[in-house]
């Protein structure tokens, strides 16, 4: 194997650290390279997703992904800031998707459905493939959400996080803390199962499709206007709102 023929220090901060080896965590690290690649090739060498960056210091001075690495070069290498505005350093995106709409993959049916209960547009099917995550997320401006950390390494992607938990109520708290999205929290808005909205309908429309017992005791409901599935406030939504109230803090009704 040919001696690589330079070296440059990194470091990589908060976050990014949860993407390397344990013994390279939280410190400065030896990288070593030939010629003088784009620095995003660096940075995804050592496993750090390019999606995950927003922030590249190289000697004091902010770069973008085209900076090319030169020997001796110290390296600084910061997670996305989505909620703390870093102009006019360069960052490596034009901007955040302040629009909090989200396509996941199939590891997170959970999370689907919990994020769509807290009014998120949310695109799910359980069995998107990797290239369909992508092009959702370029032709429709979606955040991916992912447990598979190898569909950031397609060049096209420019905005997408790593879920790190695998317990569907810490991975709603990572996406809201991450994105700083407590307060676009809509609680009932949308359907759990199809996405759509959630709007009040008229209960005599609906009588039909309603049970005995439905009808005597509720009169207000809510319909998908994607999939016409109905909602009421029984006991499940009660249970509901306790829950949100419980893990979240999040003091819910409908519309």
């Amino acid at each position: 194997m040919k001696k690589r023929e330079y070296k440059a220090d990194f470091r990589f901060y908060e976050e990014l650290n949860d993407f390397l080896p344990p013994e390279k965590r939280k410190q400065t690290c030896v990288f070593e390279f030939n010629g003088h690649p784009g620095i995003k090739d660096p940075i995804e060498a050592q496993r750090v997703p390019h999606t995950e960056v927003d922030l590249i210091v190289v000697n004091g001075k902010s770069v973008g992904f085209e900076y090319q690495l030169q020997h001796g070069d110290r390296v600084a290498v910061y997670p996305v800031f989505e909620s703390l505005d870093i102009s006019p350093i360069v960052r490596l995106r034009e901007k955040p998707l302040r629009r909090p709409a989200f396509v996941l993959d199939v590891h997170l049916g959970k999370l689907a459905r919990m994020l769509r209960l807290l009014g998120f547009d949310i695109k799910y099917e359980n069995d998107f493939d990797d290239p369909e995550i992508v092009q959702i997320s370029l032709t429709e401006n979606r955040i991916i959400l992912t447990r598979d950390r190898r569909v950031f390494y397609a060049k096209e992607v420019t905005h997408g996080y790593w879920v790190r938990s695998t317990d569907a109520l810490q991975q709603v708290e990572e996406v809201l803390n991450r994105f700083d999205l407590h307060a676009s929290v809509q609680p009932f808005h949308r359907c759990t199962a199809c996405n759509g909205r959630i709007q009040p309908v008229p209960k005599q429309s609906i009588l039909h499709r309603l049970q005995p017992k439905t009808i005597r005791y509720f009169n207000d409901f809510f319909q998908c206007v994607s999939c016409d599935r109905i909602y009421w406030k029984g006991s499940h939504f009660q249970k509901l709102q306790k829950k949100l109230q419980r893990e979240f803090k999040i003091e819910t009704s409908t519309h």
